[in-house]
């Protein structure tokens, strides 16, 4: 049996508090059908909703990503959007490839070969401003990319450049004064500025003095120790011209390739016609000349092409020469190998009579002559006159202390023992001929002395590894240095740049015309650095 006061009633309407849950309860319950039955007919709309909100939220995520991304990239590597617009142009490009020199054509092609940058999904993105510019110019000169914030710089300096008047050449002057002996000194090896040039690098270069086309292996000759753009300037619209013998020539050489490097090409041009030799410099209206006259006065040896004669007779005329030195503005005269083949000179006088007169004494009456003619034919106020001292020979290894040497032929060093006299065979007295004539002219001349430091220089001469007799030497002749070798003349690269510089040196020490007044001089004397002073 059953407790009476434990009775359950479970759906009983008789308790209150049921009668107040009663109450209630309807609408509870509707409400929770309504919404069964809203997630019944609308649950695919729920899922589309929540899920375009989802790809709402993760495309803003990634757009901050992109954006942060962006930012932490360097600086320089927007301007890899840059090659857009020349990818654009590459057919353009292609067709002005045919007016371009190939280095320019290749440094410009390179960007052009770049695919254009893209984002992440797929989209080409925009070019940046002025971007073109800097690809088809500084990219393929240099290892990397420029900065963001040098490129519009550049570009700005570019446009300002191109509007500015081109700036007036520096009329340089050199503290250089007549006082300063230039021409004694050691040799010293430089490696690292020397040669001034390369013998390929200079067309106007004859057979005769590149030895190394023609077969020298060695090339430290070149390094024993010319702003040429200087040089030209003080050349511009004037006439330089070397006169004399062949050495005058190698030198002569020597300073067409000083400064033709400076010149572009096809604004260079060398004529030769007769016994003047004329390099042009055509932007600076400016010559570089050679006259041929080996005794300065007319002989039997004037003729250019064929002067090898076995008797040499000289005159006491100069005026057949002298006419095409007129209204040069710098002039440089030597005169000494031709002397040297016998102690005695043969003399015309008149148009019958000869004269066997002592080889000094020929030498001084021939530079009287010359001086004569310097001083009533030349305008200190517009010419510059110089003389080059003896180009000495080196006939004798044993001269230099090598009897086992075969004259200079093999020779790869100065000499190095400065503790005595060197006796190579040169004839000093005409050195004191020379001195002596120059000191009593009126007229001021330079006189250049590169007798003494040429001495030293038994490994600079052409030897074996040059023409004879307008032909290269063959195998044969090369192995006979006693019979072929050319001691006299010198290699280009070489010793005669040397002698330039002290040309340059003088020539660029001297004030320019009063009444310009635009003149800037340098106060740092010049440096040899191929002559320790």
């Amino acid at each position: 049996m059953r407790s009476p006061g434990r009775r359950t009633f479970v759906l009983s309407p008789r308790t209150p508090a049921m009668k107040r849950k009663h109450g209630r309860n309807p609408v509870s319950v509707f409400l929770f059908f309504v919404l069964i039955l809203v997630m019944l007919m609308y649950g695919e709309d729920f899922n589309s909703i929540a899920e375009h909100s989802l790809r709402n939220s993760r495309a803003k995520s990634q757009e901050l990503a992109r954006q942060e991304l962006a930012i932490a990239k360097p600086r320089h590597e927007g301007l890899i959007l840059d090659s857009t617009e020349v990818a654009k142009e590459e057919n353009e490009e292609e067709e002005r490839k045919e007016e371009k020199p190939v280095l320019q054509r290749e440094a410009s092609d390179a960007p052009a070969r770049d695919e254009p940058p893209t984002d992440e999904e797929g989209r080409q993105l925009p070019e940046r401003e002025g971007a073109k510019a800097s690809v088809a110019v500084d990219v393929p000169r240099v290892g990397q990319l420029p900065s963001a914030g040098s490129q519009g710089h550049e570009q700005r300096a570019v446009t300002s450049d191109q509007h500015k008047p081109e700036a007036k050449p520096q009329r340089v002057v050199l503290n250089v004064p007549e006082t300063c002996d230039l021409f004694e000194g050691r040799w010293v090896y430089d490696d690292v500025s020397y040669p001034l040039y390369k013998e390929h690098e200079c067309q106007f270069l004859t057979e005769q003095v590149t030895c190394m086309r023609n077969g020298r292996r060695d090339d430290n000759y070149q390094k024993w120790r010319f702003d040429a753009r200087v040089l030209l300037e003080r050349l511009r619209g004037k006439r330089l011209m070397f006169v004399g013998d062949s050495l005058n020539r190698n030198q002569w050489e020597s300073m067409v390739c000083l400064v033709q490097s400076a010149i572009p090409w096809g604004k260079k041009t060398l004529t030769k016609n007769g016994s003047l030799n004329v390099f042009r410099a055509e932007d600076y209206n400016a010559t570089v000349e050679f006259y041929w006259a080996p005794f300065l006065v007319e002989s039997n040896a004037d003729d250019p092409r064929i002067h090898s004669v076995p008797n040499r007779v000289i005159t006491n005329s100069i005026a057949k020469h002298g006419k095409h030195w007129k209204g040069v503005d710098y002039l440089i005269f030597n005169t000494y190998i031709w002397w040297m083949n016998t102690p005695k000179m043969t003399v015309l006088r008149g148009s019958t009579k000869y004269s066997r007169i002592e080889r000094a004494a020929a030498y001084r009456r021939v530079l009287r002559i010359w001086a004569r003619w310097v001083r009533r034919n030349v305008n200190p106020k517009k010419t510059m006159v110089f003389f080059i001292s003896l180009s000495p020979n080196h006939m004798r290894s044993e001269d230099w202390d090598n009897p086992e040497g075969i004259k200079c032929a093999l020779e790869t060093m100065p000499v190095t023992d400065t503790s005595r006299p060197l006796e190579v065979g040169t004839d000093w007295r005409l050195f004191a001929v020379e001195e002596s004539v120059i000191r009593s002219m009126r007229l001021p001349v330079s006189f250049i002395k590169i007798t003494a430091l040429s001495e030293f220089r038994k490994d600079a001469h052409t030897s074996v590894h040059t023409l004879r007799q307008g032909k290269l030497l063959t195998a044969e002749q090369q192995a006979d240095p006693a019979t072929f070798a050319d001691c006299i003349h010198w290699c280009l690269p070489g010793l005669p740049d040397t002698w330039n510089e002290f040309l340059y040196a003088r020539i660029a020490s001297r004030p320019w015309p009063s009444q310009e007044t635009h003149t800037h001089r340098s106060h740092t004397n010049l440096s040899f650095s191929h002559i320790v002073l």
